[in-house]
């Protein structure tokens, strides 16, 4: 098997398997709901499976969990070869967006600014 298929093989199981932050911060980006702008989950893109892209801005949305305070290094890696291909990378902990969703959106808004200027 193909390291793409399996790629997307993991991808397929990771949008199956969303956390409930993701899937609070899916139900507010699908279908262009958020300022219009079209945003795809678990899209395999330099091998790396990041949680949520928008292709038109480069945009790329990690909501990490606790044990991503274990892989610091590993996603300073990860975000460096994501940034080399022409992508934005925002963090943010789960529990951080689940206090305040706003966080996000706003940072969101905030980068499509930047990148309209």
């Amino acid at each position: 098997m193909s390291q793409a298929s399996q790629r997307t093989r993991h991808a397929r199981r990771l949008r199956a398997d969303m956390t409930g932050a993701e899937m609070r911060l899916w139900a507010l980006l699908r279908g262009r709901q958020f300022e219009g702008l079209k945003f795809r989950r678990q899209t395999p893109i330099a091998g790396a499976i990041p949680d949520f892209v928008c292709p038109e801005l480069k945009l790329l949305i990690e909501l990490d969990g606790g044990i991503h305070d274990l892989k610091i290094v590993e996603d300073a890696e990860r975000d460096l070869r994501l940034a080399e291909a022409g992508f934005t990378v925002l963090r943010f902990s789960n529990a951080a967006f689940l206090r305040n969703p706003n966080i996000v959106l706003e940072a969101i808004r905030a980068h499509s600014a930047s990148r309209a200027g």
